[in-house]
């Protein structure tokens, strides 16, 4: 039972500092020089890096950068329709294809092709993410809960 409570202390210390600690400047800078006109900007500290929650051109959208400012990774909501055909159809001839679609991100990350992320779900029981190049080929399938 103690050993318990101190990892419930340690979890909730770590917490309560990630929430404390501020966003360096250097990443604050890098974001508006990367998203100028972002909107409804939220910020999660990490530990590893920070990422901005926000809205550009309507469009809900996420980024990531470590604590020097340097960008890694930014994730898009995009409507299926706004898919390359080649992705669309890569999903149509997936074994998931019957599957409920839930969402749609564009992945761009640092030193990675663009990427696709689809949530489908199958009996609002079995959910899972599906990632497409921007070839349509299924690159992996990961459970999610």
């Amino acid at each position: 039972m103690k050993k318990y409570f101190s990892v419930l202390f340690l979890l909730i210390a770590l917490s309560a500092s990630s929430q404390l600690r501020k966003v360096p400047a250097e990443v604050t800078t890098a974001f508006e020089s990367r998203f100028p006109g972002a909107k409804k900007i939220s910020w999660k500290d990490n530990i590893t890096n920070f990422e901005a929650s926000f809205v550009i051109k309507g469009t809900e959208t996420s980024a990531k950068f470590n604590v020097k400012g340097e960008w890694l990774v930014t994730e898009k909501k995009i409507e299926y329709v706004g898919l390359p055909p080649a992705v669309q159809d890569g999903f149509k001839k997936s074994k998931y294809s019957d599957w409920d679609l839930r969402g749609v991100k564009m992945i761009d990350e640092e030193g990675k092709e663009l990427a696709y992320r689809m949530l489908v779900r199958k009996n609002n029981v079995q959910k899972k993410y599906l990632f497409f190049n921007g070839d349509g080929k299924l690159l992996r399938d990961v459970i999610t809960l």
